[in-house]
């Protein structure tokens, strides 16, 4: 059993902290979102799992926007855009599963 206390973790800003990784299972991740920054636009070729921690985040996805906070999940199918934005200091638990997706560019 692997165990973690995200709020405590040393995670800085623009460096997410890899908390486990396992090929065609998953990919779980801490990252450190500051107040006023995001994870623009984008998509990934795994489901992607966001357990907002601490903090509050905006998510935005076809022109809907959601504001949510601590206790607050989300979940993205391959390939769906989206955006996160923080609006106050942020600890985010980001699962991507299976890790790598069909299409990853590890995989080529």
């Amino acid at each position: 059993m692997d165990t973690w206390d995200i709020r405590s973790l040393a995670v800085e800003p623009h460096q997410p902290q890899v908390l486990s990784s396992d090929d065609g299972a998953a990919r779980a991740i801490a990252i450190h979102l500051p107040a006023g920054e995001q994870l623009q636009e984008h998509e990934v070729h795994e489901h992607a799992y966001l357990v907002v921690i601490d903090g509050e985040v905006e998510l935005e996805q076809g022109g809907q926007t959601q504001a949510v906070g601590p206790g607050w999940a989300a979940h993205w199918v391959p390939q769906e855009r989206h955006e996160v934005r923080a609006t106050s200091d942020a600890r985010l638990l980001l699962v991507l599963a299976p890790w790598p997706g069909p299409g990853h560019p590890n995989q080529r």
